[in-house]
């Protein structure tokens, strides 16, 4: 149930929705597998898995929700292979060129031949309504697959005033500030990895890990001009994760102590197990995200 990565949208107005009434309009996109002809699917799945049936767990004043989606498996390769294999066929009995227009309608209708018996693939991603802080939270380092999670809840909610999060300074200058010798803001600790981008268009990209980041090499990088886009940090020894121009959190480690707070508190109950994670964790995650738009000067729309 941690979170690994987060991306954080700002609602607009207060999340007029109670549990019961958002459980009902996430019944209407309940997921369910691809049909024969069907390339990708996706819908609303319980997050508790086989444990629960609910689309919508509550606790710590959220919702909690999972997206599923289900796509084929059907590449490029293969198509081509046996579109190959027919446009010999054809020249070879009919004694005669297969042109352009007749090929792409050959490769449409093996597509369509082929999709019934494709291989398919899922992918889980979980998110979360802060109705006390009024954000949503979604566990994917792609802010566009974030989006799309966000997309749906709004199709099935019927509205949702929410965009990505937006701060008033720049991320880039604040976290190379940091490099460059002011000190981090309170609570937060520079580990040993970053990215330096620069600014000017098809700029150079350097990566750093396992480095230390006030020495000579990196300080010349950032004298040449290149900024801080991703800063590995630690948060109060609670949370470590890097924090990423967005600005977004990307591979979140949660502290020891926290997760075995939670199974200290849950016993072996896998219902309160889930609970108390949850918990522990949304009430962490409130206080960093609070925390990083903080540093960052606020929230643009404030």
């Amino acid at each position: 149930m941690w979170f690994k990565n987060l991306q954080v949208f700002r609602l607009r107005e207060p999340f007029a929705h109670d549990q019961a009434a958002l459980e009902n309009s996430l019944e209407a996109d309940r997921f369910r597998g691809c049909g024969p002809l069907e390339a990708a699917v996706q819908g609303w799945h319980p997050p508790m898995g086989k444990d629960g049936s609910q689309l919508c767990f509550a606790a710590n004043g959220c919702f909690l929700v999972c997206l599923k989606r289900e796509e084929k498996i059907l590449p490029a390769a293969v198509i081509n292979d046996v579109l190959a294999e027919k446009v010999e066929q054809i020249e070879s009995e009919e004694a005669r060129s297969v042109r352009r227009k007749e090929k792409q309608q050959l490769k449409e209708e093996i597509y369509h031949d082929l999709l019934p018996k494709a291989f398919t693939r899922s992918a889980l991603t979980f998110a979360y309504v802060d109705t006390a802080k009024g954000w949503i939270l979604v566990d994917n380092a792609s802010a566009k697959k974030a989006e799309d999670l966000v997309s749906q809840l709004r199709k099935s909610l019927g509205s949702l005033p929410a965009r990505h999060l937006s701060v008033k300074l720049s991320p880039p200058e604040v976290m190379t500030g940091w490099l460059e010798g002011a000190d981090p803001p309170a609570g937060f600790t520079l580990e040993d990895q970053c990215e330096l981008r620069d600014p000017a268009d098809e700029g150079g990209i350097v990566r750093c890990r396992r480095q230390d980041l006030a020495g000579e090499e990196i300080q010349a990088h950032l004298k040449a001009g290149k900024r801080v886009v991703q800063l590995a940090v630690d948060w109060e020894e609670q949370v470590s994760a890097i924090l990423t121009d967005e600005p977004a959190l990307k591979r979140l480690r949660f502290a020891d102590e926290l997760i075995e707070q939670a199974a200290d508190e849950a016993g072996d109950d896998l219902s309160a197990l889930f609970d108390a994670d949850f918990t522990l964790m949304s009430s962490e995650l409130r206080r960093l995200v609070d925390r990083v738009i903080e540093v960052f000067g606020g929230a643009e729309d404030d």
